[in-house]
């Protein structure tokens, strides 16, 4: 009986570590086909040029998704010393996504530009405003759970997968560019549902970390499109970018 329990235990283990390699791959496979054509391959497309800000914060996410690939593999590989080594490099260079993210959605807004036409800057900048709230409580989570592995590892899955949605939104599709904000949501969801969807199948159940986690995702979403119609964003976008 024991041996039948470590059997399906190890099993899980090697499952879970295949899954989250699956979605740091398909992660990084998102934002490069949707960055491509703006980033990194814009000499083919003959895109405009790139703000320094832009540059920073294209090489800053281009690292914490090859990172965190590269964080999954080390704990798959169990050298998990190394792992924990980098943990501190994950921690500046989230620091880092944060301010420079939180300048560039500012600096965009002060210059009149929005990625939906349709949209008016002031009222799109809640949303890159509210992508750095949504990483920084997953995040910020995710460390302090850090000693509570299976809560750290969903938590910093959840983290690295919110983070989507700007490259959904860039993806060359009419069906997404046609269905906005909640369309770019929707498909950040899917990716993230799914990964939850393996993971509760694989351990028949559902974690708390991957429901709650999924809760303050949903919520943010949501609450950036109410929030972004209220008089008071208004005003404080408007303070922001004086």
């Amino acid at each position: 009986m024991a041996s039948t329990q470590l059997h399906a235990s190890l099993g899980r283990i090697k499952g879970e570590r295949r899954l989250y390699t699956w979605a740091a791959a398909i992660a990084i496979a998102v934002v490069f086909f949707g960055f491509s054509r703006t980033y990194y391959l814009k000499g083919a497309f003959g895109t405009p040029e790139l703000s320094t800000l832009k540059h920073i914060h294209g090489v800053l996410m281009t690292a914490w998704f090859v990172l965190f690939l590269t964080q999954v593999r080390l704990v798959a590989t169990q050298r998990i010393a190394v792992h924990r080594q980098l943990g501190l490099l994950g921690v500046v260079l989230a620091a880092a996504l944060v301010f420079v993210g939180t300048q560039l959605g500012i600096a965009s807004a002060r210059s009149g530009m929005s990625p939906i036409p349709s949209v008016p800057p002031l009222v799109f900048l809640v949303m890159p405003m509210g992508e750095v709230v949504i990483f920084t409580t997953l995040f910020t989570s995710a460390v302090l759970l850090r000693r509570r592995s299976p809560w750290h590892k969903r938590l910093m899955v959840l983290a690295s997968l919110a983070m989507l949605t700007p490259a959904v939104a860039r993806l060359p599709f009419d069906f997404v560019r046609s269905g906005g904000p909640l369309a770019f949501f929707a498909l950040t969801d899917l990716v993230i549902l799914s990964c939850i969807a393996v993971d509760t199948a694989r351990n028949r159940r559902l974690h708390p970390a991957f429901a709650i986690g999924f809760v303050v995702v949903v919520v943010g979403q949501l609450g950036r499109l109410a929030l972004s119609q209220t008089p008071a964003w208004n005003a404080f976008a408007r303070w922001l970018v004086a």
